[in-house]
């Protein structure tokens, strides 16, 4: 049973998740020759303040922190 983490910043619509895993599902069961149904996939919704780069949080960068 294949199991794909995705880590993702927060903030994106239900629809554009369900969209996500379904592609992402679609891919693993073709890459990998195996039923649907086995395929997990977990997304893991990471705070702004909680993603960096560069040493700079994705908050600060975007001034939602005050």
């Amino acid at each position: 049973m294949p199991i794909a983490h995705i880590h993702i910043l927060e903030g994106r619509g239900l629809e554009t998740k369900r969209k996500l895993v379904s592609e992402v599902s679609y891919a693993i069961s073709h890459s990998l020759d195996v039923e649907i149904s086995k395929v997990r996939v977990l997304l893991h919704e990471i705070p702004e303040e909680n993603w960096s780069v560069g040493g700079v949080s994705k908050a600060d960068k975007n001034g939602s922190i005050k």
